[in-house]
């Protein structure tokens, strides 16, 4: 998943219940009790920088005027030391280097961050380890010494291969690169590469969109990620549409092109399995796997965003935190302080339900009934949605699935995932309320 996509989805996530008191909490959500898989987390590892700004592109990002590697590695290595400390999982289950452009990081950086992790807590040798790469000759050529750092995984921002909207995008690759580089990923890491594609772009019609979308499949490897060109305010791109220099397909166009490309992926024998992701052979991505259903994960470097409990201080409850943006003040912070931590926030019970409800709408199979016990025991999906009028009408609609094996949506419903999940998350608040309120009566009659 696009650390992006990730990002905007946790942004969205207020946690409705803030009415919620300490009572409520102690009695449904055993607030002393570890929220499941506490000793275990994945690892993302976030590269600030960028040879240049995408035209679309919004997120945390540097085009650095000297850099150094030196100073770099050994401030990544000591933020992962000092949050593994923290956190006192006892195994990473996979590592994620994003950013940014993390192939423009030497392979002795990731070498160095991957033994840190190794000191500090247990890295399986056969655990996921995925880099993002830009398609450049650059790229291209450092990929073998990236595998030989540590690296198994391979995720390439191919975008389009369409040169005239490569160009558009601000891209700096062209569609020849970009092949070049999945094709000497996958003799590298064979069934272990993915790529990344994004539609609703400039000019794009859905015929030219399917036609693109079926040349690429030949030479792809087993996993894609498809990804809705999104106008952020502030970018080159979104200024040149509000002028009228460029136009972008509408939204019931856009609706077309991704239910398309769903087929065209499902015939080509790929399985979707989340929103944006589609595998063959089994080939998806445990570490993406990790977020949607709700585990913990570190995050290191300027600007990452982590979800874990702080055990080595006694911590119960997860914290979500986000490092320092600016790589420079990071750097600083890090030198200083052994991390670069700018954000912590304690989620409480409301809000670590709120993150599995929406992380796991996003899969196909949804939320299984025991997955979600793990979160809630003491409240299960059917009596917390089951008599929501709104949820019967997303039955009724064919949107959505709640049964006793658990919460999904249709075919149909994953498409409209944004739509619903409002409505989710107002049911979610509603029950907490109502719970409270039962409660705290409960308590007065009791005096």
């Amino acid at each position: 998943m696009s650390r992006h996509v990730l990002l905007k989805q946790q942004h969205a996530l207020q946690c409705l219940g803030t009415a919620v008191g300490s009572v409520l909490l102690r009695s449904i959500a055993t607030a002393h009790r570890l929220p499941p898989h506490a000793d275990e987390a994945s690892l993302y590892v976030h590269w600030p920088y960028c040879l240049k700004r995408c035209s679309y592109c919004n997120f945390n990002k540097y085009i650095p005027r000297n850099q150094n590697h030196a100073v770099m590695t050994e401030c990544l290595q000591k933020e992962t030391q000092t949050l593994l400390q923290l956190s006192q999982v006892s195994r990473i289950s996979s590592v994620f280097f994003g950013g940014g452009t993390p192939s423009l990081a030497q392979p002795t950086t990731i070498a160095a961050i991957l033994e840190t992790v190794s000191k500090h807590t247990h890295l399986s040798d056969d655990a996921e380890v995925t880099l993002e790469v830009n398609p450049t000759p650059a790229g291209k050529a450092s990929l073998k010494d990236f595998t030989l750092a540590g690296v198994n995984r391979f995720s390439i921002g191919i975008q389009s291969q369409n040169d005239d909207h490569l160009r558009i995008l601000g891209r700096d690759h062209n569609s020849q690169y970009a092949l070049w580089t999945v094709s000497e990923a996958r003799t590298l890491c064979p069934g272990r590469v993915s790529v990344d594609v994004m539609f609703a772009l400039p000019g794009q019609s859905v015929k030219s969109w399917e036609s693109e979308l079926k040349k690429l499949l030949p030479v792809c490897d087993d996993h894609i990620s498809l990804y809705q060109l999104t106008l952020e305010r502030g970018t080159q791109l979104f200024k040149q549409v509000d002028r009228g220099e460029l136009s972008v397909p509408g939204d019931d166009v856009t609706a077309v092109m991704y239910n398309s490309a769903r087929g065209v992926l499902e015939k080509a024998g790929f399985r979707q399995y989340e929103v944006s992701n589609f595998a063959k052979n089994n080939a998806v991505s445990e570490h993406n796997i990790g977020y949607w259903r709700g585990r913990q994960y570190i995050g290191v470097g300027p600007g990452a965003h982590g979800r874990f409990v702080l055990r080595a201080v006694g911590g119960v409850q997860r914290e979500a935190r986000t490092q320092t943006l600016e790589p420079d003040v990071w750097i600083r912070e890090v030198q200083r302080h052994g991390h670069g931590t700018r954000r912590r926030i304690q989620l409480d019970h409301c809000g670590l339900l709120e993150e599995v409800l929406v992380m796991g709408l996003r899969m196909n199979e949804g939320i299984t009934q025991q997955h979600w016990e793990l979160f809630s025991p003491e409240a299960d999906l059917q009596h917390i949605f089951g008599m929501s009028e709104n949820v019967q009408e997303f039955q009724a609609g064919g949107l959505l699935i709640l049964n006793d094996r658990g919460l999904r949506c249709s075919w149909e419903g994953l498409a409209l995932l944004d739509s619903i999940l409002p409505t989710m998350l107002l049911e979610l608040e509603m029950f907490f309320k109502k719970q409270y309120t039962s409660r705290k009566t409960d308590i007065q009659r009791d005096r």
